[in-house]
């Protein structure tokens, strides 16, 4: 991992959940704390048992489970091909292969040196990796922008040697939490109009934001025929009224800036401090790090 140090200044506004009435101004957000919170305790997950098939014929012989052997569906689904649950129908259609003996059976383990053929093509399996990135400005997940702005992967390289993409758009304005995977299902699953997720963004306007201008955006609005859905807004406590804290669903930075600019509010800066449960604390800007195995848990569940 990268062995840069730096503080935390925390991990961004607090929206709040309580609704003023429309007399009175709305409470304010929560400032950022400045010193990194005790994080809560881990979600338990409980484990997903799989029914067994019954063996059949021409199945090969289940081996014992030794070290580095990898379940079968895992084995298709590290390799880009498709989603375990989808290489779970494969198996039991017959479709795949395992040293060129057909294998139907659930919770097959894969050995170092095995060939797997599946649907008539020999898989190479990938470790899937998760990388979150604190980034800085001037830097963009475009290709095509020239070489004026240098492209997200350089403050990457050196994490993983995969081929890895970022998920969802950043311009070179936008920073904050940007997350790096070579999980197609993941990239899939983030870019998904109806995804259940929440993100915060803290976006700085060129003016102060009308409280009656804030209400409007609180009940949501219809931006280019799509009704965009708020899950909250508020100015951040302790700063100045062009300082607000969005909390979304939706992990495009030009939808946050399209709801300002539709009451004509120019958008200065957007900071993403929360993707999906994901916080800044302990990542200072420009800082990665690998995403933890129950991190990685609780995005697949969210």
């Amino acid at each position: 991992m990268n062995n840069k140090q730096g503080s935390n200044k925390g991990s961004g506004p607090r929206v709040n959940s309580s609704r003023p009435s429309s007399n009175k101004p709305k409470p304010a957000m929560q400032k950022r704390a400045q010193g990194p919170k005790k994080a809560k305790p881990n979600t338990k997950v409980e484990d997903i048992a799989t029914d067994k098939v019954e063996k059949k014929p021409n199945q090969a012989p289940k081996r014992p489970k030794v070290a580095d052997e990898i379940r079968l569906n895992k084995y298709i689904s590290n390799s880009g091909t498709c989603s375990r649950r989808d290489a779970d129908i494969y198996i039991q259609s017959g479709n795949v292969r395992v040293n060129g003996i057909p294998v139907i059976e659930m919770g097959y383990m894969v050995k170092p040196g095995d060939v797997v053929n599946f649907d008539g093509i020999v898989l190479t399996p990938e470790k899937k990796v998760y990388i979150l990135l604190n980034k800085p400005k001037n830097f963009t997940t475009a290709l095509d922008e020239g070489q004026e702005f240098r492209n997200v992967l350089e403050l990457v390289k050196g994490s993983t040697t995969s081929k890895i993409g970022a998920v969802g758009r950043m311009d070179k304005n936008t920073t904050g939490l940007l997350l790096f995977t070579n999980d197609t299902d993941m990239l899939r699953k983030f870019t998904l109009p109806n995804q259940k997720s929440s993100k915060i963004y803290q976006v700085s306007l060129d003016k102060n934001l009308k409280f009656e201008d804030l209400e409007k955006i609180n009940k949501g609005l219809v931006i280019d025929g799509h009704r965009v859905y708020i899950e909250d807004v508020s100015y951040i406590e302790g700063e100045s009224k062009s300082e607000i804290g969005l909390k979304i669903k939706s992990s495009n930075v030009k939808v946050v800036r399209s709801i300002f600019e539709n009451f004509s509010y120019d958008v200065l800066r957007i900071d993403r401090v929360a993707f999906a449960g994901l916080t800044k604390k302990n990542l200072p800007r420009g800082i990665w790090r690998h995403l933890t195995e129950q991190e990685v848990i609780n995005l697949k569940n969210t």
